[in-house]
């Protein structure tokens, strides 16, 4: 695995979630925690929920490791052949899903609220509210096409080592979303109401076509030349299916489970499915940046590994991936947890968001925390299953998952009578158990995959994190007592420089205690120092 590619990857990534981010600081400062924004929310969460299991999971996963098999035993030529038949498969399939998505979507949105009319907590049934998402979905369901296809494109870079072009492309996305979206949004309704919010529907779908057509230059570039083919009895894409019919299970778990946290919140009151998606856009930034980038440059190398077996280098290089996630993702989840508050109010504290959401969002944020070094580790794990064949395992993980989500929320939400905290702390009690049981499970297959390194190295990477867990929390007591009275430009100055001098305390503790990972960071840094 090339320590230059990672962090290639990294910069893509990190622009795109950046990107991200500003798209909902425009909607909290747009529409805040209102009730209008609940319900763009939780319409998007059906494309959103395929984008994130087929761009980065069990399409993706699936094809690469097979694709990459094929370019090994059969030669480039023929790696072609089975992408354009894959390539046919997914644009006729998916055209189909959209076509039957767009005529069901009262039924989709019927089940999507079903939770908000029940139990003592039930938010009601508000028919403006359900026909406004019903119109939604429609608009948004022709996404899921798009990324389907945009999937197989990554996949085929990838797999012929080319990341940085499809990382980048949900920075087109994101582009294209926002000022798509506002364009058509401020044409219907000046004023930022709801019917606004459809005009962001539309957005959507202009950001797939964006994060599709980005990425033909480097497909072209790299030798791939499309022919419609439908010869689909072939083994390559038999296989490639019997690879995602667990891998959509097991990929899918955090995004199904986020999705039912929705449905849930819906119902728990105003406001709360929009806090959850705020807090959990900031939680896929250290994800997004480090845990995918590392997983997109593990799995091409773990699937050569894997040609005949497990080789000897795939407990090394799966090893490898695991530290490299913990070196990264550690220290970016205790900031931000620590700092939640200073960060949320930054970023999101403007127009209609105020302080009673930032508080809100705020607790979101640290309950999503507890899980996410298990989250970012998941991006690597279960991708080293499909490599070796043993799909099943990652399948039935997630179901247990799937059930404990859905039995933890109902006991928190209608037993205990918690808020909408509770369910971010489901995900992260369901990302942990998911991690460990996988972890066992691959010492199975693969042997010792360097366990007792593995936790050398989280001892030292912790007291790292903790010399910088403390110097945050010093700065959360001492500066930044008065956030709202805080001017934007203070605030960003301030937790510029805290996090700057966090960032160097923790290097510099790493450094000191000799933590393998240290080394390829430094040596990035200064090459990129030279140019």
């Amino acid at each position: 695995m090339s320590a230059r590619a990672t962090w290639r990857v990294s910069a893509a990534v990190m622009l795109s979630r950046v990107l991200g981010l500003a798209r909902e600081m425009m909607f909290a400062a747009l529409f805040g925690g209102s009730r209008w924004m609940d319900c763009f929310y939780l319409a998007y969460k059906v494309p959103n929920l395929l984008r994130d299991l087929f761009a980065e999971g069990a399409l993706s996963q699936a094809f690469v490791t097979t694709f990459s098999k094929k370019v090994k035993s059969d030669g480039p030529e023929q790696a072609w052949v089975l992408a354009n038949r894959m390539m046919t498969l997914a644009a006729v399939f998916m055209g189909l899903v959209t076509l039957v998505g767009i005529g069901v979507a009262p039924w989709i949105v019927e089940l999507l609220t079903s939770l908000s009319r029940s139990g003592e907590s039930a938010r009601g049934y508000n028919p403006a509210e359900i026909s406004l998402m019903v119109e939604m979905v429609r608009v948004m369901y022709p996404f899921i096409a798009l990324v389907s296809i945009s999937a197989l494109v990554m996949g085929m870079l990838n797999a012929r080592d080319v990341f940085g072009m499809p990382a980048l492309a949900s920075c087109f996305f994101n582009i294209g979303s926002m000022a798509g979206g506002a364009a058509i949004g401020y044409w219907m309704d000046p004023t930022w109401g709801p019917r606004s919010l459809v005009g962001f529907s539309w957005g959507v779908v202009i950001g797939g076509v964006a994060q599709l057509v980005c990425q033909f230059p480097a497909l072209r570039a790299v030798g791939y030349r499309f022919v419609a083919d439908f010869r689909w009895n072939d083994s390559g894409v038999r296989q490639i299916l019997k690879l995602m019919v667990p891998a959509v299970i097991a990929a899918s778990v955090t995004q199904v489970n986020v999705l039912v946290n929705a449905m849930f919140a819906y119902g728990v009151g105003e406001g709360a499915v929009s806090w959850l998606s705020y807090a959990f856009r900031l939680m896929q930034l250290p994800i997004g940046v480090f845990g995918v980038a590392v997983a997109t440059v593990t799995l091409p190398a773990l699937s050569r590994a894997a040609i005949n077996g497990v080789g000897e280098d795939f407990a090394p290089t799966l090893s490898k991936g695991l530290k490299l996630v913990m070196f990264l993702v550690f220290p970016a989840t205790v900031g931000l947890v620590v700092l939640a508050e200073p960060i949320i109010s930054l970023l999101y504290e403007r127009g209609k968001f105020d302080a009673a959401d930032r508080l809100a969002t705020a607790g979101a944020l640290r309950a999503y925390g507890y899980g996410l070094l298990f989250y970012g580790g998941l991006k690597v794990l279960q991708p080293a299953f499909y490599a070796i064949e043993k799909r099943w395992l990652p399948m039935i993980a997630s179901l247990i998952a799937l059930f404990v989500n859905i039995g933890c929320n109902y006991v928190f939400v209608f037993v205990f009578k918690w808020g909408h905290e509770s369910l971010a702390l489901t995900t992260s009690i369901v990302a942990s158990l998911n991690f460990v049981f996988l972890y066992f499970a691959m010492r199975r297959y693969a042997g010792d995959i360097g366990t007792k390194g593995l936790g050398v190295a989280f001892l030292k990477v912790g007291v790292a994190t903790a010399v910088m867990a403390g110097l945050c929390l010093a700065a959360d007591r001492f500066l930044f007592i008065d956030l709202s009275g805080m001017a934007v430009w203070e605030k960003g100055l301030l937790l510029g420089a805290v996090i700057t001098v966090a960032g160097i305390a923790y290097l510099a503790v790493a450094k000191l205690l000799r933590v393998e990972e240290i080394g390829d960071f430094l040596a990035l840094v200064k090459r990129k120092a030279g140019r």
